[in-house]
């Protein structure tokens, strides 16, 4: 079995398997994954294609369902009893292959020069007098020799090669991709707008790791997934960082593929921290209030539990006028009645209403450049966004569909930088700092589109905030202190 590596540890078993979509990597999947980083680093063929950016996973499997499974291709010593062992994947294709030995195969190999796949592949390429690429096809005018189109074949080609992807779950059942897709989108209007899966779908390394681990009789204890190589303008992933499962193209499949492991609860339903609450300034008519991080602005998907929901127990009208992620902390504006909610809320439109940040960044990392080699003290970031519909609730930089955002900066030390929004994009802020063509450096504690350590928050605080209120028209200034970063701008 060689994409079974031996995993030499004491270290305690996970007492259930890895929730995917959000977790922190197990001990062993931290060991497993140094020994497939030294490989890659070993391996120049490798790392030349992983250096632009790709995900690897590992998966940590008991193989004693195994029948006697001989020690002499685990380890170079015979006499050596292996129970714990670890499969290797990335995503997609690496230098344009998916047949390295290290790695577990695909779910299905496409590849094939003589499979259908291929074969068809050409003919649409034939058609359309041009060459294709990932399986994407453009509209096509030419005729195939029974009468149909490039394009009507290229949809074809998709929906044929979707039911090739036949998935185990821990039991033993099977379905195809196509049929776990539509299971999954039971409901009309989404079937309606997701009726197959996008391109890509089940060549992650999740659904590969377990696949193969089914196949073989291994049994899965923890899994985790990391990113190689540089940040992209479409990947804001960081070097060596571990990362989750995307929801979009992952969600589905794992919903199937896990049925039969005991999983780990999903830690963003569990029951919400409760959280002091200090008021910055309040009056009859309005409150601000200095959230800390960690908790949620308004009721949402992982609670009920929020600033809104403290302010209603003190307040039935009470209504949060803005949003801070849950990660960030600072001034929020809490309205008492709703006029006075409408009124602020017209403020935010006219864009009336200034807002100050601090953020604490990642220092550059010199292996791997991702930022400008010189950026000005002060200036503007410019980068429209948009939701990335297949990895929620990530944002991506999009010039042709994304939004206009627009933000101000100055850097006030090295790693601390002050953050003047002029648009309220979802992660605005966030992205802003780690995009190659913003400043480049993500904010500490940030797991979507940084690196966070276990138990770190996200180091990004509203700091200054500046309104007219609704009722007396005094223009309003408050602050709100944050002893993490004030300490790391006056170290």
């Amino acid at each position: 079995m060689e994409h079974l590596h031996p995993l030499e540890s004491h270290l305690e078993r996970p007492q259930r398997f890895t929730y995917p979509f959000c977790y922190e990597p197990h001990p062993l999947c931290q060991l497993a994954a140094k020994e497939v980083q030294a490989y890659i680093a070993a391996h120049p063929e490798i790392r030349e294609d992983a250096d632009q950016g790709k995900m690897f996973g590992v998966l940590v499997v008991d193989k004693l369902t195994v029948d006697k499974l001989t020690a002499d291709k685990l380890t170079a010593e015979p006499s050596a009893t292996v129970r714990l062992g670890f499969l290797a994947a990335y995503s997609g294709l690496l230098a344009g292959r998916n047949d390295w030995g290290y790695f577990v195969p695909p779910v299905y190999d496409a590849q094939q020069p003589d499979g259908h796949f291929k074969t068809t592949e050409r003919e649409i390429s034939r058609l359309s007098g041009r060459e294709s690429r990932d399986g994407r096809f453009g509209r096509e005018s030419r005729f195939s020799r029974d009468g149909r189109s490039g394009r009507e074949l290229s949809q074809e080609l998709q929906t044929w090669l979707f039911h090739q992807y036949r998935l185990l779950n821990a039991r033993g059942e099977v379905k195809d991709l196509v049929d776990i897709w539509q299971e999954y989108y039971n409901r009309p209007k989404l079937l309606q707008k997701y009726p197959l899966p996008p391109g890509g779908t089940g060549d992650c390394c999740a659904p590969k790791l377990l696949q193969y681990a089914y196949q073989q009789g291994l049994k899965p204890l923890c899994m985790a997934e990391f990113w190689w190589g540089a940040t992209t303008k479409t990947e804001l992933r960081q070097h060596l960082n571990y990362y989750p499962a995307c929801r979009g193209k992952c969600k589905p499949i794992l919903t199937w593929m896990l049925q039969g492991l005991d999983v780990d609860p999903d830690p963003e339903l569990q029951d919400l921290q409760q959280m002091d609450l200090p008021v910055v300034y309040e009056d009859e008519w309005l409150v601000v209030v200095n959230k800390p991080s960690g908790l949620l602005s308004v009721p949402g998907r992982i609670g009920q539990y929020s600033v809104e929901t403290i302010m209603q127990e003190r307040n039935p009208d009470s209504k949060v006028v803005h949003r801070l992620d849950m990660g960030t902390s600072g001034l929020l504006i809490v309205a008492k009645t709703q006029d006075v909610y409408r009124a602020l809320q017209e403020q935010f439109v006219k864009h009336q209403i200034r807002k100050k940040y601090l953020a604490v960044l990642s220092p550059n990392n010199p292996t791997i450049p991702t930022s400008p080699t010189a950026l000005p003290p002060s200036g503007s970031i410019s980068l429209p966004l948009r939701p990335d519909p297949m990895n929620r609730p990530r944002q991506v930089v999009d010039p042709e569909h994304g939004k206009r955002a627009v933000t101000d900066y100055e850097f006030l030390s090295d790693r601390v930088v002050a953050l003047w929004p002029q648009t309220g994009r979802t992660h605005q802020l966030r992205i802003h700092c780690a995009h190659p063509d913003g400043l480049g450096r993500p904010i500490v504690g940030d797991e979507l589109y940084g690196t966070r350590k276990h138990g770190q928050r996200l180091l990004l605080h509203a700091a200054e905030l500046w309104f007219r209120h609704p009722v007396t028209l005094q223009e309003m200034h408050l602050e709100a202190d944050d002893e993490i970063i004030n300490g790391e701008i006056t170290k």
